[in-house]
């Protein structure tokens, strides 16, 4: 039954993916500090292809076998949360986001954090915050540009431009977040007062 949750156990192969996008954040972040060179850069990009990856399919599993658990539906959205952040920290730390585009990165955080804390909010009320398609947009794009940007001067090199085609992805995805964010404000607000 469709929108059903199904007592999909911890163990479901699309919980283990899950459990895995949330394994591959510390282990982007060793890539991207201990190693050097341009295989930081490329093996860093190799665990957020694949983390990224896991988050299409984990989803697509659960709703095809019909796996989709609460367990799953908690941890989804929080380890795509963590593998943005951790890309994003990363990127500022190492300069690649600089300048002007650390704005672009504080309005991608600070929407995941808003939407995490009216998501909780509305729990209490009962109410489902709903993804919208042009949210999905906006992650698909999000997760684009900051694996663009962590290939980063090793594929601006292979590419020249790429970098600098990163940073405009990244304000694109940062004008959807803020847009999308206001929609999940508004709609939290109507049923807050509603309540």
């Amino acid at each position: 039954m469709q929108g059903s949750v199904s007592r999909a156990g911890p163990g479901s192969l699309p919980n283990l993916l899950t459990y895995a996008r949330i394994a591959a954040v510390p282990a982007l972040g060793l890539a991207f500090l201990m190693l050097e060179g341009d295989a930081r850069r490329w093996v860093a990009l190799a665990i957020f292809v694949a983390a990224s990856f896991t988050d299409w399919l984990d989803g697509y599993l659960a709703r095809a076998w019909a796996q989709q658990s609460t367990l799953g539906r908690m941890l989804d959205p929080i380890a795509d949360k963590l593998l943005v952040g951790a890309a994003l920290l990363l990127l500022v730390h190492d300069g690649t986001i600089g300048g002007v585009s650390i704005w672009a990165a504080l309005i991608i955080m600070s929407r995941e954090i808003l939407v995490s804390g009216l998501r909780e909010f509305l729990a209490e009320l009962n109410v489902k915050l709903h993804v919208s398609r042009l949210a999905k947009w906006k992650t698909s794009l999000q997760m684009i540009a900051l694996g663009v940007l962590l290939a980063g001067p090793a594929g601006d090199r292979i590419l020249p431009g790429l970098l600098s085609a990163g940073a405009a992805l990244l304000w694109v995805a940062a004008i959807l977040t803020l847009w999308t964010g206001t929609g999940y404000l508004t709609a939290a607000v109507r049923s807050a007062m509603d309540h």
